[in-house]
């Protein structure tokens, strides 16, 4: 496994769930399983996985999700727990390692072609879809183009946020085919290499027509991509089934079967663990480690991920069209205590778009500190004294999200002259809600909160889809200053002065709040605990990365 990644228990985490949970009982949990190197030292005999009663099969695997997939188009999201599905049918066509980048998976090479604003890739030619038919480059360049233009097929949330420089792809031949771009060769280079895919092209068309509408479907013969496993059974809203495909090019995954569902209740997906019903689930909360850490044959694993999460506001209507506005909504609310009681320390507040250890985080820029008499006094400069707003607040997304959410509008709505109230409501609100765009006409929801994990390792990929002008309908934020600064940053080619441009951004950001920034997050995750297996600070599962 590469990259630095902390899944064990240190001092801190301990004093974290053991604050967290009051518990007694949870320290000495707790405390037995750190430093305990023969894995069952607990002394109550369950470290051989038969503690509580389950019966496990090791070549099946349940992971439960914070959401499942509302869509069966692999192109028809961007949203992490849907990655963790469709990663494993639809697989990437690169490996990608934080911080390290790209290396080989479906394409062995690439080469830049200088001042053409391309690069070839070679595919293997091994390479096979799940109902028998070779995998060409012609696939690859038609998902690609069926990625970014949105009169193919499907507006995708991809293209906009994840592919924002690319512009096309032409096969060559049955196993090369050039991608093109608008930007720096590096910064598109980490843009297809996390987000191309590869679906087939005429399956796709001859029974979806999959050039005019989104893939739909409701048996398991409606997907069909070149992935290690391939889906067997299939209840639309509620699990997916799949199955080591059996002429897969890689090596054999460590599951036969694998199983996702979704709970969007945390203490839901937390029974599930403890009942042996699931053997990994995400988006644990701060208060339930402690339990978790007490339960037999479970464990927490964390990871500090490149996860904002923050409160855009959208500024082509009242009152987020006043900076002054939108920066005292960032004085009025307390990050660091937020951080500090509702997620229990398992988090870090932020004052810019991307976390640190991402290319362009700007170390300069503090947190807004809460200052009531400040955001009062912007607020009437804005001259939307008295105004009356509604934040939009997920419900089971992100760490204690929905009371985050209410405290951030409570603590606005102890303005003297906002008045602000908090709506909670199902993730695929706020996330439609972020695609759609500035067109004042058609905004329904114009302030929501949202997470954004900037997977690349790059500032690019946490704002141009959110800022940037040109061809980009679904931006959250309508200021030329700001998206010329990442358009120009896109142009350049040496690392340091690319790096120092997107910092600028970062500071520009800050001072024209775009968002109402709060935090960055931990990952929590509750594993079964003779699964190996390290939370990524990307925050996707790769099956393909465990072993038992």
């Amino acid at each position: 496994m590469k990259g630095a990644r902390n899944h064990q228990l240190d001092r801190r985490t301990l004093l974290k769930l053991t604050g967290a949970t009051g518990l007694t009982a949870g320290m000495g949990a707790i405390a037995g399983c750190i430093g305990d190197d023969d894995g069952n030292g607990n002394g109550n005999g369950n470290g051989n996985g038969n503690g509580n009663g389950v019966d496990r099969d090791d070549d099946e695997l349940t992971i439960t999700l914070s959401q499942f997939p509302d869509t069966i188009d692999p192109l028809d999201h961007i949203t992490g727990d849907y990655f963790d599905v469709y990663d494993h049918i639809y697989e990437p066509l690169f490996d990608f390692e934080p911080g390290e980048g790209i290396f080989p998976r479906i394409v062995e090479d690439w080469e830049i072609l200088e001042g053409e604003g391309a690069t070839e890739l070679s595919i293997r030619n091994d390479v096979v879809f799940h109902n028998g038919d070779d995998l060409t480059a012609e696939d690859i360049a038609w998902t690609i183009d069926r990625t970014v233009d949105p009169d193919i097929g499907v507006v995708s949330d991809i293209g906009a946020f994840g592919l924002g420089s690319i512009e096309g792809a032409e096969p060559l031949d049955d196993t090369t085919l050039e991608v093109h771009y608008g930007a720096a060769p590096g910064l598109a280079e980490f843009e297809f290499g996390n987000y191309a895919r590869a679906m087939n092209m005429q399956w796709a068309i001859d029974n979806h027509d999959a050039e005019n509408e989104a893939v739909s479907g409701a048996d398991a013969e409606d997907f069909n991509g070149t992935g290690p496993y391939e889906v067997v059974d299939f209840t639309s809203g509620e699990e997916i089934v799949l199955e080591a495909f059996d002429d897969y090019w890689g090596d054999e995954p460590p599951f036969e079967t694998v199983t996702f569902n979704a709970d969007g209740e945390a203490s839901g997906r937390v029974n599930a663990l403890e009942t042996g019903e699931t053997d990994l689930t995400m988006n644990i909360q701060p208060t339930d480690a402690g339990t978790i850490q007490s339960a037999d044959d479970v464990e927490i694993r964390q990871v500090t991920s490149f996860r904002n999460i923050f409160c855009p506001m959208k500024n082509t209507v009242e009152p987020f069209d006043s900076q002054e506005f939108r920066q005292a909504m960032n004085y009025a609310v307390d990050n660091e205590g937020i951080v500090d009681t509702i997620l229990s320390g398992f988090g870090e507040a932020r004052g810019q778009p991307v976390a640190p250890g991402i290319n362009g985080f700007n170390d300069e820029i503090e947190p807004y500190e809460q200052d009531i008499g400040m955001a009062e006094s912007l607020v009437e400069d804005s001259g939307y004294g008295d105004v009356e707003i509604e934040l939009t607040v997920p419900q089971g997304r992100y760490l204690n999200d929905a009371e985050v959410g209410e405290t951030v509008a409570d603590q606005i709505d102890q303005l003297d002259n906002v008045n602000c109230s908090a709506n909670v409501v199902d993730f695929g609100v706020v996330s439609d809600a972020n695609s759609a765009g500035v067109d004042p006409d058609t905004i329904e929801i114009p302030f929501y909160l949202i997470g954004w994990g900037t997977i690349t390792g790059d500032t690019d990929y946490g704002v141009q889809g959110f800022f940037t002008i040109p061809d980009n309908e679904a931006r959250t934020f309508d200021d030329e200053e700001l998206s010329d600064a990442i358009l120009d940053s896109q142009q350049i080619e040496d690392p340091d002065e690319r790096r120092e441009q997107l910092e600028e951004v970062n500071a520009l950001a800050h001072e024209k709040a775009p968002f109402l920034f709060l935090h960055t997050q931990e990952s929590i995750y509750g594993v079964r605990d003779d699964i190996q297996w390290e939370p990524r600070e990307d925050e996707t599962i790769y099956i393909w990365d465990m072993e038992t």
